[in-house]
Order: C-alpha cells, then sequence, then structure tokens
C-alpha cells in the first residue's frame, strides 16, 4: 500500500532544476543570485496549472551543475523540445563575469518525472 502511495506521488510530483556552469568558478553569492533569477524568470513563463502544483507541494528546486555553456544549452533544449517551461540567465557583467554571459538555466517547474529523465545524470552543485 505504502508502495503504491509513493509511486502515485512520484507520478505526479512537480520541481523546477537549475542548471549552474561550472566553468565559470562562480562565487557563492553570485550563484545564488543567478540561481534566484533563473527560478523567478521560469515561474512567470511557466503555464499557472503547473506553478500552482508546483506551489502546492513545496517549490521544491535542485540545483545541478553543468560543465560549461554548451551543455547548458543542450539541456534547455532538451528540455523545450518536450515542450518544458525553461529559462537561461545572461549576466549584466557589473561584477564578476563579462557582459551577455549566459550562467544559469532552468527547467520546470514541470513534473519531477519529466525533468528527471532530461537531468538524471547531473550532480548537485
Amino acid at each position: 500500500m505504502l508502495k503504491r502511495i509513493i509511486d502515485s506521488v512520484a507520478k505526479t510530483a512537480y520541481k523546477q532544476v537549475i542548471l549552474v556552469r561550472e566553468d565559470l568558478r562562480l562565487p557563492k553569492g553570485k550563484i545564488g543570485a543567478q540561481c534566484a533569477h533563473a527560478s523567478v524568470e521560469a515561474v512567470l513563463r511557466a503555464p499557472s496549472s503547473d506553478v500552482k502544483a508546483w506551489r502546492k507541494e513545496g517549490m521544491k528546486k535542485v540545483v545541478l551543475k553543468v560543465e560549461d555553456e554548451r551543455e547548458l544549452y543542450r539541456y534547455i533544449q532538451q528540455a523545450k523540445d518536450l515542450g518544458m517551461t525553461t529559462a537561461l540567465i545572461t549576466d549584466a557583467g557589473r561584477t564578476v563575469v563579462e557582459p551577455g554571459t549566459t550562467t544559469v538555466g532552468s527547467i520546470g517547474p514541470n513534473k519531477e518525472k519529466d525533468i528527471d529523465k532530461i537531468t538524471e545524470k547531473l550532480s548537485l552543485l
């Protein structure tokens, strides 16, 4: 019975994944700010039904690392191709990186099982 309940929740659970470029070696504070930008931007783009479901479940967010810009774009494109909400953040360049540098991206809020199909091999930041 418990397994059935867990499986049922897993099928409908929502989350958001934020992908951070490792090659930029951003300071912790910069990473935090860029992740916040990515999360908010994706929520503003997401269908209200996904946002409501995600909020109801506690707004799960997972921050993962990608090697570089090329890998970041590859994961974002895979999510777009599957119809998921995505956002890319390009920095203004006032502090750490050059203007126009893409620093992070986000996928979701969408169903966790769908996001995991794309990002399951990535490591936590």
